[in-house]
């Protein structure tokens, strides 16, 4: 009951509204200048190069502008790579997608991003790998390094607004704790998951098979065993109920620039939610990706939401799976006698409780 009971938890709000808007205004201003130029075919790479503002959320304002930099520089060359990768066979993109997942989550893990992981990474060269006619690289690159760059810019701005000055402030770690065997198993969990995920997402024959391994890679990035269970059914649970959203959306006749209005709403709501409740952040997370989906390569809605339902449910189970097959020693543990059968004033083996954080990712 207790597990069901954090399932549906609405954690308190941490002034959430100041990061939202200015993730939503990181996103919104890029998208804006590359539709009143008449280039929405270029909004894909603006969009991942903002997704830099998701990172240090409510961090210091220092250590927000140098884990933001860092993950611009991760994203911008991972819409690099997947430019570079456009017009390549699938196997080759869902191959390379499997290794940079790795990679990246060990670069997050080293630097110690938040959101931890490489979901983001996975879906840069993922999706800009599996266009048909992707921009030059040279382009690709530039256009998400600016994007990249107006989010730093903006992440220290917020220190006026009182982002990670006044009100919560999220603690920065000063290490990330890990040695060298365990950041390799890090990025080999990650590896594994992705790897498994996006060859069954190719069998399947549908499309958008780097879905299925960017849910592999959420439920990976939790800081503990039971975090991780709950996020890879939070991704499944939210994701379908998020199709549900789209479909209602997609149901009314849309032009670009609708579209673009959606994103920048939806980015606003997803940000607001995420770190409250993962499985309702992703209502408004699931249109989002659609929409962009849309933006950079339209589709049969009908086929869309299909892919986006089957590639996560499918991509999930693999991540719970490798998370369930590589649990250490301690964390078997959670899985035995409860605590209840414990006599009154026996020491719990699992040690103190602790609250996990929200999930993010």
């Amino acid at each position: 009951m207790s597990t069901l009971r954090n399932f549906f938890a609405l954690h308190p709000a941490q002034r959430d509204h100041l990061p939202a808007a200015r993730i939503a205004l990181s996103v919104a201003v890029p998208l804006v200048a590359v539709m009143a130029a008449g280039r929405a075919d270029l909004a894909i790479y603006v969009a991942f190069g903002a997704f830099t503002s998701i990172y240090a959320r409510l961090e210091p304002t220092r250590a927000r502008a140098r884990h933001q930099s860092q993950a611009g520089v991760l994203l911008t060359l991972c819409v690099a790579l997947g430019a570079l990768l456009s017009g390549a066979p699938e196997a080759v993109v869902l191959a390379v997608t499997a290794v940079l997942a790795g990679l990246g989550a060990m670069a997050a893990a080293y630097w110690t991003l938040r959101p931890a992981g490489s979901v983001f990474f996975i879906f840069a060269v993922g999706a800009i790998g599996s266009l048909e006619d992707a921009a030059p690289v040279w382009q690709a690159a530039a256009l998400a390094a600016a994007s990249a760059g107006f989010s730093v810019a903006l992440g220290l701005a917020s220190r006026w607004a009182g982002e990670g000055v006044t009100g919560p402030v999220a603690p920065v770690p000063e290490h990330h704790g890990l040695s060298t065997g365990q950041l390799w198993a890090h990025g080999g969990r990650f590896l594994a998951a992705t790897s498994v995920a996006g060859a069954l997402g190719m069998a399947s024959g549908l499309s958008h098979s780097y879905w299925a391994m960017g849910a592999a890679a959420a439920p990976i990035a939790a800081p503990d065993l039971e975090a991780r269970m709950q996020r890879g059914a939070h991704r499944m649970v939210g994701t379908l109920g998020g199709v549900g959203v789209t479909a209602a959306v997609l149901s009314v006749p849309l032009q670009q620039w609708h579209m673009v209005a959606l994103v920048i709403l939806f980015q606003f709501l997803a940000e607001m939610f995420v770190g409250r409740n993962y499985s309702l952040a992703l209502l408004f997370i699931t249109p989002l990706a659609l929409l962009m989906t849309q933006l950079a390569a339209p589709s049969a809605p009908g086929e869309l939401l299909q892919a986006r339902a089957v590639e996560t449910v499918t991509g999930a189970v693999c991540g719970l799976a490798v998370v369930h097959l590589t649990r250490s020693a301690a964390e078997r543990g959670l899985s035995g006698p409860s605590r209840r059968g414990r006599r009154p004033g026996a020491p719990d083996p699992r040690g103190p409780r602790r609250t996990p954080p929200a999930p993010r990712g």
